[in-house]
């Protein structure tokens, strides 16, 4: 069942033009996403500073600590469908992320597309991850390295783990967005707010070509790599056409032996993570997220 603050949010999205409409304008849509995060409310940081990783914008975020530096950094992938959002619209949620966790976060302005389809997206990532092995001590980071993504950036922060097997203590994927086949029942049944025919326009959006959506850089679920992942969360939302991919992963890491912990949260729909101010569930869920991370690293030290 949709909890209250869900059916408020379908509501509004139901009254909303759809990607797929005609004459859809993506740049005004991202100018809206862009105003509306704005307007935002964000918590203070020690430094929030724009920087150049070899052609890659990022931000990094330093956060206010109360009892000395955590150590480590979390790599930040927005979500958006590919096609939407950037390091402006995540903003106060990179904030939150970073003071939260005691950590420095790096959050990725990938390219995007239409203008820029596959594989420049997780190419981008990759070439922000050397740059980090190269600056991270100019910059002042010590400690392990994590990756985090919600929805299409979980696809990218999955595939960044598998593209760099070993690289980083722990993996948080955010109901990410998996399966370019929509081949799970949870499209029929749990689309509410989100829905089958939006997702494969994101889908022939991000894809190249129709054979980009069998490569397991785009479709993970393909990959021949899932034994090599570290540590693994993977939350999903029960009303959420992709709930039950991001659930399938985790039953197949689980049998591959990869250390997982998999959580649905009830009555909650695609894209609560971002929007604590409308959704409750979002601020234990970030504090869910880090105390994964925090775990792995007293691990890692232990």
């Amino acid at each position: 069942m949709l909890n209250p603050q869900s059916r408020e949010a379908v509501a509004a999205y139901d009254a909303e033009p759809k990607v797929y409409d005609p004459g859809f304008d993506i740049e005004a849509a991202r100018a809206d996403g862009r105003k509306i995060a704005a307007a935002v409310a964000r918590e203070q940081v020690v430094e929030a500073r724009d920087l150049d990783a070899d052609g890659v914008p990022c931000r990094l975020y330093r956060p206010i600590l109360d009892d000395g530096p955590e150590g480590g950094v979390i790599v930040h992938l927005h979500g958006g469908g590919f096609v939407f959002n950037d390091i402006d619209v995540h903003d106060a949620a990179a904030r939150r992320l970073a003071n939260r966790s005691g950590m420095v976060v790096l959050s990725v302005d990938y390219r995007r597309p239409p203008e820029h389809r596959f594989p420049a997206a997780p190419d981008d990532v990759d070439t922000v991850l050397g740059w980090l092995d190269r600056e991270s001590a100019a910059l002042g980071i010590e400690g392990p390295a994590y990756v985090h993504g919600d929805s299409a950036g979980g696809n990218l922060a999955l595939v960044a783990a598998l593209r760099n097997p070993g690289r980083f203590a722990a993996v948080a994927l955010i109901y990410p967005f998996l399966d370019p086949a929509a081949g799970y029942s949870s499209y029929e049944t749990a689309a509410e707010g989100f829905n089958a025919r939006e997702a494969a326009w994101y889908w022939q959006q991000y894809a190249a070509g129709p054979a980009d959506l069998e490569h397991p850089d785009l479709a993970p679920l393909r990959s021949t790599k899932l034994h090599t992942l570290p540590p693994t969360l993977v939350v999903t939302a029960e009303h959420d056409p992709l709930r039950d991919e991001g659930e399938d992963l985790a039953a197949r890491l689980a049998e591959l032996g990869v250390e997982v912990v998999a959580t649905r949260y009830l009555g909650l729909i695609h894209g609560f993570w971002r929007h604590d101010t409308v959704f409750d569930a979002a601020e234990p869920l970030l504090r869910q997220v880090v105390a994964f991370f925090h775990l792995h690293s007293l691990h890692l030290h232990g």
